[in-house]
């Protein structure tokens, strides 16, 4: 899995013109799925999510989670994360996981964090998405995963 995270002032999600997912300050994440995941990679990047202190602390160091500074999580389900342009110029997705199979990982992901922060926003998954972020720092973190690997937590 890897996200490309955003510390954000306040961020939205619209679809068709209707807002499906907002939050405050807190953390953007945009998800995508690689083709061998599972809910192991799921579990591990709910984990580095909620846990990732990047929010300051009284003394303006980044040493504080979403979790401490009392932040939301919105999540966007995005496959072109995985976009490879080694060579030539249009994006090659060989890497991301279909998008039915894609659906469920996305979904859990969502169970875990909001079952660790008691709430979660999301885009719609396979919708074309209008996303506004106010970034505040600002502050962009990429979380790769690979596949059957530990982290040290």
């Amino acid at each position: 899995m890897r996200a490309v995270v955003q510390r954000c002032a306040g961020a939205s999600c619209s679809v068709d013109g209707s807002r499906v997912g907002s939050i405050r300050s807190g953390l953007v994440a945009f998800v995508g799925i690689r083709r061998d995941d599972s809910e192991h990679e799921v579990k591990r990047l709910s984990r580095k999510l909620c846990g990732l202190r990047v929010f300051p602390d009284e003394r303006g160091r980044m040493n504080r989670s979403v979790r401490d500074a009392g932040g939301g999580v919105l999540l966007i389900p995005q496959f072109t994360v995985y976009g490879e342009c080694g060579s030539g110029y249009r994006p090659s997705f060989h890497e991301a996981m279909q998008p039915a199979a894609a659906r469920g990982l996305f979904e859990c992901l969502a169970h875990e964090i909001a079952v660790e922060l008691g709430q979660v926003q999301t885009g719609i998954f396979g919708a074309f998405m209008r996303v506004e972020v106010t970034n505040d720092g600002p502050v962009t973190v990429i979380l790769d995963l690979e596949p059957n690997s530990k982290d040290i937590s």
